[in-house]
C-alpha cells in the first residue's frame, strides 16, 4: 500500500468525513497526487462567492487539489490542481465564532481562489490553523533572493576563499 492510500482515509476521518463521501473523489485525486505524497488534510469546503456545488479539498505536502461535485447530476470536476510552490499570496483566517477557516490563494494562472472550510468544533479551527501554517509557511517559495553557487564553481570542499556566489531572483 502506498503512502497516499495509507494517509488519505485517516485524514478524511479526522475531519469527520464518511468513507462513502470521499471514495468517489479518490480517482480524481490519484491522477493529481503521486503515490508517495502523504495526505495532510481532506475536508469538505465551499466557496464564499458561489453557492452551487460541493467541493472537496486535499492538501498534501506538495499539492493542493480541489474537486467539485455538481448538485444535480453529482458529476465530479477537477477545480484546482497546484503545487504549493506555484501558489502565491496564500492567506487564511480562522474564525472560531462560525467555526470556519477561510483559505485564499492565487493560482499560477492569476485566478484568486477562496474556500471556506467548516469544522464541527471551535477547537478544530485552531488545529486547522496550525496545520495550514505548517503546510504553507515551510513549503512556499520565498520571494527573497537566494544565493547559489555558479555553474563553474568547484565543489563545496574545494571552494575555500575562492567561492563567488551568484544572486538568483
Amino acid at each position: 500500500m502506498d503512502v497516499f492510500s495509507r494517509t488519505f482515509l485517516p485524514a478524511a476521518a479526522e475531519t469527520g468525513l464518511a468513507v462513502q463521501a470521499v471514495s468517489r473523489h479518490v480517482p480524481v485525486f490519484r491522477r493529481c497526487v503521486g503515490a508517495g505524497d502523504a495526505s495532510v488534510l481532506v475536508a469538505r469546503c465551499g466557496r464564499p462567492d458561489r453557492a452551487a456545488g460541493e467541493y472537496l479539498l486535499l492538501l498534501t505536502h506538495r499539492r493542493l487539489v480541489v474537486t467539485r461535485q455538481t448538485r444535480v447530476l453529482h458529476r465530479l470536476r477537477l477545480h484546482l490542481n497546484a503545487e504549493l510552490g506555484e501558489l502565491s499570496d496564500v492567506t487564511w483566517s480562522a474564525d472560531p465564532r462560525q467555526p470556519a477557516v477561510e483559505l485564499a490563494a492565487t493560482a499560477i494562472d492569476g485566478v484568486r481562489e477562496r474556500f471556506v472550510i467548516r469544522v464541527q468544533h471551535p477547537r478544530q479551527v485552531w488545529q486547522l490553523d496550525a496545520l495550514l501554517h505548517h503546510a504553507f509557511s515551510t513549503r512556499l517559495r520565498s520571494s527573497r533572493e537566494r544565493v547559489v553557487a555558479a555553474i563553474g564553481d568547484a565543489p563545496t570542499a574545494a571552494r575555500g576563499a575562492a567561492f563567488r556566489p551568484v544572486v538568483v531572483h
